[in-house]
């Protein structure tokens, strides 16, 4: 029960934090320049290559495939932006942020499903509301992440059919395009494992990435 405790208000905490953000991100007033990302300066650059990111680009992806919104999002990996709505199932999106607890304790778990399964099922996270990405292209560097992230910096995808109330979030694109959103903060691969098979209605296999 504790435990459980612990992690209601860790979300709670998380949902205030993304309050704080919404504020500083509503369109006016001198903390909306710092929602214009500028992804090609030479400090993120620097710090792209130092993190090693996968370009978000690398994704399969199509024209439409599926149900989410079609807002371009910056790529952390690299100077090109994408949609959304081109993620080709399967596929998991995680919506997260550098002031969220649970999104940063989690986030060593998604790497081990990237490199497990990600042949099978790619993985892609996305930077919520933080303003600065070179913030969140160093804590991806501090926690060995190297799966693809895109970043949201002033919450666009608040205007889409999306709930994203509370980090950290999962998005489970099925193959046919259509999509389930659960929420996040796990703490084992074999709980990630278990939801994906559960929300996508496939079976995974430990082959490994190949190299």
């Amino acid at each position: 029960m504790r435990g459980a405790r612990a992690a209601r208000a860790a979300r709670v905490v998380g949902l205030a934090a993304v309050a704080v953000l919404l504020t500083s991100c509503d369109g006016s007033g001198p903390a909306a320049l710092a929602c214009k990302v500028d992804v090609d300066t030479p400090d993120l650059v620097s710090d792209r290559e130092a993190a090693g990111i996968a370009d978000c680009t690398e994704l399969p992806t199509a024209a439409g495939a599926s149900d989410l919104p079609d807002i371009s999002l910056h790529c952390l990996g690299s100077t090109a932006s994408m949609s959304l709505a081109d993620v080709k199932g399967p596929a998991i999106i995680n919506f997260w942020s550098t002031t969220c607890g649970p999104c940063r304790e989690e986030m060593p778990v998604l790497q081990q499903f990237h490199e497990k399964y990600g042949d099978q099922v790619p993985l892609l996270g996305v930077n919520f509301l933080d303003t600065y990405p070179g913030a969140a292209i160093d804590f991806a560097r501090i926690k060995g992440v190297t799966y693809p992230s895109a970043a949201d910096a002033c919450g666009d995808l608040q205007e889409s059919d999306l709930v994203l109330q509370v980090l950290p979030q999962f998005v489970f694109v099925r193959a046919d395009g259509s999509f389930e959103q659960r929420a996040g903060g796990i703490d084992s691969l074999a709980e990630i494992v278990t939801m994906a098979e559960d929300n996508l209605g496939i079976e995974l296999t430990a082959a490994g990435r190949a190299s």
